[in-house]
């Protein structure tokens, strides 16, 4: 049924339309039941936020539907984009698993229908699901990887030219590519997308309209078209 904010509701995970290659989805039926009695699911706007860096964790979220921006701020107030999450991600897991205060802060980019499960309550679960604890270790291996590869782009990238490049690159990755080419919905503003690789705004308005310039991308709004993905891999040294 139609819920806050537009979005699909979903009130178990049993029944749920959405279910993807994420932590709960291809869980067996006794573990989906168990999860659905530990959780508590609810729905955020635009910008909301589900937690902040260095906050004790509490739990863990599992994203249902939307996007959420995981960052992290200097005391200067700078700010690192280090991923956007997706649909059957679970945030909050290292922080949750090790009892440490959360790593990053976690934003709504869209409306989201995120699902709650106290830390506590996790554990156990975990502790009756093997299957669900091998899950967790897979999704944690893969969120490091995606730090790591972050901080490649950020740290060993040459130039902000390369850094956007790689980028729009991985944000492609997965997309069904048609005669045109690769078309992404940008999810999120240039001031974003600068806090995403370490640059100003302003060097990623300029950057984009070069890359325009030069044929590698097309945009039109917030969508973005890779007309050509191996030229602009070759301008990203890939």
């Amino acid at each position: 049924m139609k819920g806050p904010y537009g979005l699909e509701l979903h009130d178990g995970c049993k029944d749920c339309k959405a279910k993807g290659p994420g932590f709960f989805c291809q869980l067996p039926p006794s573990a989906v039941k168990d999860f659905d009695a530990i959780k508590s699911t609810a729905t955020y706007p635009k910008g909301a936020l589900l937690f902040v860096e260095k906050q004790d964790a509490r739990g863990v979220y599992v994203l249902c539907e939307g996007e959420v921006k995981l960052s992290i701020s200097s005391p200067e107030g700078k700010t690192l984009i280090m991923r956007i999450a997706r649909s059957g991600e679970l945030l909050g897991l290292m922080a949750a698993m090790a009892d440490q205060p959360y790593e990053v802060t976690a934003e709504t980019i869209h409306p989201c229908q995120v699902a709650f499960v106290r830390r506590e309550d996790f554990l156990r679960f975990l502790a009756r699901h093997p299957e669900a604890f091998q899950n967790a270790v897979k999704q944690m291996s893969s969120q490091y990887r995606g730090a790591c590869d972050q901080l490649h782009t950020i740290g060993l990238s040459a130039s902000a030219q390369e850094k956007l490049a790689r980028l729009l690159l991985t944000w492609s990755e997965g997309i069904q590519q048609s005669k045109e080419g690769t078309r992404i919905k940008l999810p999120l503003t240039h001031e974003e997308i600068a806090e995403f690789i370490g640059t100003t705004r302003e060097t990623v308005t300029r950057t984009l309209s070069d890359f325009k310039e030069r044929r590698l991308v097309a945009i039109q709004g917030s969508t973005l078209m890779i007309p050509n993905r191996a030229a602009l891999e070759s301008f990203a040294n890939v």
